[in-house]
Protein backbone atom coordinates (compact mmCIF):
# COMPACT_ATOMS: atom_id res chain seq x y z
CA UNK A 1 0.00 0.00 0.00
CA UNK A 2 1.42 3.32 -1.08
CA UNK A 3 1.45 5.79 1.78
CA UNK A 4 3.00 9.12 2.72
CA UNK A 5 2.93 10.17 6.35
CA UNK A 6 3.84 13.68 7.50
CA UNK A 7 4.90 14.52 11.01
CA UNK A 8 6.58 17.31 12.94
CA UNK A 9 3.90 19.96 12.86
CA UNK A 10 2.82 21.88 15.92
CA UNK A 11 2.50 25.25 17.59
CA UNK A 12 5.51 27.54 17.46
CA UNK A 13 6.09 31.21 18.23
CA UNK A 14 7.02 33.69 15.50
CA UNK A 15 10.69 33.38 14.70
CA UNK A 16 10.77 29.76 15.77
CA UNK A 17 11.60 26.62 13.81
CA UNK A 18 10.01 23.31 12.95
CA UNK A 19 11.21 20.31 10.98
CA UNK A 20 8.60 18.41 9.05
CA UNK A 21 9.13 14.82 7.95
CA UNK A 22 7.45 12.85 5.21
CA UNK A 23 7.96 9.10 5.37
CA UNK A 24 7.04 6.90 2.44
CA UNK A 25 5.95 3.29 2.53
CA UNK A 26 4.97 0.94 -0.23
CA UNK A 27 7.33 2.61 -2.67
CA UNK A 28 10.72 4.28 -2.69
CA UNK A 29 11.27 7.99 -3.13
CA UNK A 30 14.59 7.72 -4.96
CA UNK A 31 13.16 8.28 -8.41
CA UNK A 32 10.19 10.40 -7.49
CA UNK A 33 9.60 14.09 -7.62
CA UNK A 34 8.63 15.19 -4.11
CA UNK A 35 6.82 18.35 -3.20
CA UNK A 36 5.76 20.15 -0.05
CA UNK A 37 2.53 22.11 -0.19
CA UNK A 38 0.45 24.03 2.29
CA UNK A 39 -3.13 25.13 2.59
CA UNK A 40 -4.42 27.79 4.93
CA UNK A 41 -8.13 28.10 5.77
CA UNK A 42 -10.04 29.67 2.90
CA UNK A 43 -7.04 29.59 0.58
CA UNK A 44 -5.92 27.38 -2.25
CA UNK A 45 -3.20 24.80 -1.79
CA UNK A 46 0.14 26.33 -2.72
CA UNK A 47 3.55 24.97 -3.50
CA UNK A 48 6.20 25.45 -0.83
CA UNK A 49 9.17 23.47 -2.08
CA UNK A 50 10.04 20.51 -4.22
CA UNK A 51 13.01 18.34 -5.07
CA UNK A 52 13.83 16.66 -8.35
CA UNK A 53 15.24 13.13 -8.43
CA UNK A 54 17.28 13.68 -11.59
CA UNK A 55 19.84 16.00 -10.04
CA UNK A 56 18.60 16.71 -6.51
CA UNK A 57 17.81 20.29 -7.37
CA UNK A 58 15.31 22.09 -5.20
CA UNK A 59 12.71 24.76 -5.76
CA UNK A 60 11.32 27.18 -3.20
CA UNK A 61 8.45 29.60 -3.42
CA UNK A 62 9.67 33.18 -3.11
CA UNK A 63 8.29 33.73 0.38
CA UNK A 64 10.13 30.64 1.65
CA UNK A 65 13.54 31.27 0.14
CA UNK A 66 16.20 31.63 2.78
CA UNK A 67 13.90 30.33 5.51
CA UNK A 68 12.93 26.81 4.40
CA UNK A 69 15.22 23.97 3.39
CA UNK A 70 14.09 20.74 1.82
CA UNK A 71 16.19 17.59 1.94
CA UNK A 72 15.83 13.87 1.42
CA UNK A 73 17.29 10.79 3.05
CA UNK A 74 16.93 7.95 0.59
CA UNK A 75 18.17 5.39 3.11
CA UNK A 76 15.25 6.31 5.37
CA UNK A 77 12.85 6.84 2.46
CA UNK A 78 12.02 10.18 4.01
CA UNK A 79 12.04 13.82 2.98
CA UNK A 80 12.29 16.76 5.33
CA UNK A 81 11.31 20.40 5.38
CA UNK A 82 13.29 22.53 7.81
CA UNK A 83 11.38 25.72 8.49
CA UNK A 84 13.14 28.60 10.21
CA UNK A 85 12.12 32.17 11.04
CA UNK A 86 8.50 31.16 10.97
CA UNK A 87 5.84 33.83 10.59
CA UNK A 88 2.14 33.84 11.46
CA UNK A 89 1.35 33.73 7.75
CA UNK A 90 3.08 30.35 7.56
CA UNK A 91 0.19 28.88 9.52
CA UNK A 92 -1.39 26.13 7.42
CA UNK A 93 -1.75 22.42 6.96
CA UNK A 94 1.40 21.16 5.28
CA UNK A 95 1.30 18.24 2.87
CA UNK A 96 3.93 16.22 1.10
CA UNK A 97 3.28 14.70 -2.29
CA UNK A 98 5.08 12.33 -4.63
CA UNK A 99 4.99 11.80 -8.36
CA UNK A 100 6.66 8.54 -9.39
CA UNK A 101 9.27 8.60 -12.13
CA UNK A 102 8.97 12.34 -12.71
CA UNK A 103 12.52 13.60 -13.43
CA UNK A 104 11.74 17.19 -12.56
CA UNK A 105 9.60 18.39 -9.68
CA UNK A 106 6.73 20.83 -9.96
CA UNK A 107 5.13 23.40 -7.69
CA UNK A 108 1.65 22.57 -9.07
CA UNK A 109 -0.46 20.25 -6.90
CA UNK A 110 -2.12 18.71 -9.96
CA UNK A 111 1.21 17.23 -11.03
CA UNK A 112 1.32 14.85 -8.05
CA UNK A 113 -0.38 11.50 -7.62
CA UNK A 114 0.31 10.53 -4.02
CA UNK A 115 -0.43 12.71 -1.02
CA UNK A 116 -0.01 12.52 2.71
CA UNK A 117 -2.73 13.40 5.19
CA UNK A 118 -1.14 16.67 6.22
CA UNK A 119 0.28 18.09 9.42
CA UNK A 120 -0.86 21.32 11.07
CA UNK A 121 1.64 24.12 11.57
CA UNK A 122 0.49 27.03 13.69
CA UNK A 123 2.68 30.08 14.21
CA UNK A 124 1.35 32.26 16.99
CA UNK A 125 2.53 34.10 20.06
Amino acid sequence: QVQLVESGGGLVKPGGSLRLSCAASGFTLDNDAIGWFRQAPGKEREGVSCISPSDGSTYYADSMKGRFTMSRDNAKNTVFLQMNSLKPEDTAVYYCAAEPAAPVCSSWPAEYTYWGQGTQVTVSS
